[in-house]
């Protein structure tokens, strides 16, 4: 068979981090991290509470300077001081552990917010879109509600909702999870199994280990900055190669978390 340029692998991955450091006042907290997210792939971060997994995202986002290496977007460099930031944030979606929706403002306001005033977009079309998204996540009757008037899983989706809004490539999902009770979990996991199935490019930090293996393609193991083992969620979750990462899933089982 002949190949061409236009075969999958001659892509660019949707996200390539080459080398990337990170410190904070003198503290390393991303040592010579490289990954590779391809696109239509799910890549879930696990690792202990400072293995960097939140500042990474936070990194890609543009939302912290890295202190060295390279961020790159289908090929394109963002980490360049020359990127203008609110290009690259308007195709990457970032959806937080805490939902940070505006209690002022409805459902629908807080997500047609950036697109309307950051993006340029006009109201009608933002509104549109928003309304059919809401929709599609069961929460059509919600847009004219304040978030207080929500349940902590429909504020979280209202959230995801705004990260969609823009129809990013790249969605990063920080222990979206952690903040709500047991039972509204699995409103959350639905919408993301739903994005799964539907192609999204997305990066996901947690700590649930049973999100983990639901949604990954390929699970990373970070510690101290770095990713330490990676692959299979089968694999990494349950047939661990390297000896710390044994350690860390064997608290997670103990704790009855896996």
């Amino acid at each position: 068979m002949t190949t061409t340029g236009h075969e999958p692998d001659a892509m660019p991955p949707v996200l390539a981090c080459r080398a990337v450091r990170k410190e904070f006042n003198g503290t390393v907290v991303l040592d010579d991290f490289a990954l590779e997210v391809a696109e239509h792939e799910v890549v879930v971060l696990i690792g202990a509470s400072g293995s960097g997994k939140s500042t990474l995202l936070r990194c890609v986002n543009l939302l912290e300077p890295i202190s060295d290496g390279a961020i790159h977007l289908d090929g394109e460099h963002i980490t360049d001081p020359r990127v203008d930031p609110d290009d690259v944030r308007r195709r990457i979606g970032m959806v937080f552990q805490s939902y940070n929706l505006f209690p002022h403002m409805t459902v629908l306001d807080n997500i047609t917010l950036a697109p309307e005033r950051v993006h340029g977009r006009s109201r009608a079309s933002a509104r549109t879109h928003a309304t059919e998204l809401l929709e599609r996540v069961g929460l059509g009757e919600k847009a004219g509600e304040y978030p207080d008037r929500l349940s902590g899983g429909q504020q979280q989706r209202v959230a995801i909702v705004r990260a969609l809004i823009n129809s990013p490539r790249l969605l990063l999902l920080d222990e979206v999870t952690s903040a709500l009770d047991p039972e509204l979990v699995g409103e959350v996991l639905s919408l993301i199994h739903s994005l799964r199935e539907e192609g999204m490019t997305m990066l996901l930090a947690t700590h649930e280990m049973g999100f983990a293996r639901q949604v990954a393609d390929r699970v990373c193991f970070l510690d101290k900055g770095r990713v330490l083992e990676q692959g299979p969620p089968e694999q990494v979750l349950f047939e661990p190669e390297q000896h710390r990462t044994r350690q860390f899933l064997q608290r997670i089982i103990d704790a009855g978390r896996l």
